[in-house]
């Protein structure tokens, strides 16, 4: 396999909401970039869809204005995946999280790049051991996971399969380094990885605590925002424990732990919402309201305060 510094063109197989994102943050930082998608409409507003979100980080003065046009240019779409990967000394694949899809997807990959092309998953659930079991040298598969906007937050999962080399985990951490992303190495192919896990327990009790009417969905989410969400956005929660002192945390959690749900299903709330056909956004309420202003609006003051929040981490 070549080494991370001779990695000179990417591919991203999947136009999404991923994948448009993946495609940009290879391209911001001046690599030829191919992207695919077996959907017209979504290769179709691949384009525009970066020029915005690169609008956004140059407003933000994350990138200078001409970088905009620059990036959009070292970006090319192909409507056959082996012409997109043919070329590709690294291929993300960010397709529909479904385990036979991604598994044709590797295969068809594998039959149409060079061999010592390194193939990686942004899947966010399935193991890769799974995912290349189909595959000739899954030595070469390995699970770069990325995080909604990809373009701005800066965490990128690494998973290896049983049978994923060090040398293809080596080459995804520096190249991700290059691209000023933060790869963490995940030391075991666990469900959910590390983020998925530690996100599902916190949100497994604010359902709880919002159906039992502990507070309203508003003040759940300010108080974790003015509390958790501003510590750790400086800190991470172990050194956050260790500040405070162990024996602090073993006394107070130790109490804490018998009184929070720890049910192996999601508290009722959430299953009602959905049988109700309130899913969030997409449908205009979830556990709040929205129209279509509201979230554009939400987007930008979220991705306006990510930015602020990359540029401090760039400077540090």
């Amino acid at each position: 396999m070549k080494k991370a510094d001779q990695i000179k063109k990417v591919a991203v197989v999947g136009a999404g909401l991923m994948g448009h994102g993946i495609a940009q943050a290879f391209a911001q930082e001046g690599f030829p970039v191919m992207i695919t998608d077996i959907s017209e409409p979504a290769l179709a507003a691949v384009k525009d869809k970066i020029h915005a979100n690169l609008t956004t980080l140059a407003k933000g003065k994350l990138i200078n204005t001409r970088n905009v046009e620059q990036a959009l240019d070292r970006i090319s779409i192909a409507r056959d995946l082996a012409a997109a990967v043919r070329n590709a000394d690294f291929v993300t694949e960010a397709v529909f999280e479904d385990l036979e899809v991604k598994q044709q997807t590797f295969q068809e990959m594998e039959k149409s790049c060079s061999p010592d092309t390194v193939l990686a998953s942004n899947t966010s659930s399935i193991p890769m051991t799974d995912i290349a079991a189909l595959m000739a040298r899954p030595e070469r598969a390995v699970i770069t996971h990325w995080f909604n906007p990809p373009y701005l937050v800066p965490l990128v999962e690494i998973v290896l399969g049983k049978r994923t080399s060090e040398e293809a985990s080596a080459i995804a951490i520096d190249l991700l380094t290059r691209i000023k992303k933060v790869p963490v190495k995940v030391q075991k192919e666990i469900p959910g990885f590390l983020i998925n896990r530690i996100q599902a327990a916190m949100n497994r009790e604010v359902y709880s605590l919002v159906e039992m009417g502990a507070a309203s969905a508003e003040d759940i989410d300010l108080a974790i925002k003015a509390s958790l969400g501003f510590r750790l956005a400086s800190l991470g929660p172990l050194v956050i424990r260790d500040l405070a002192g162990l024996e602090v945390t073993y006394k107070v959690e130790g109490d804490l732990l018998p009184e929070i749900y720890s049910g192996t299903t999601l508290p009722d709330i959430f299953k009602e919402k959905i049988d109700r056909g309130e899913l969030g956004t997409k449908t205009g309420k979830g556990f709040f309201e929205y129209t279509p202003e509201s979230v554009a609006a939400i987007i930008q003051e979220r991705d306006r305060q990510f930015v602020r929040r990359l540029k401090d981490l760039y400077r540090s």
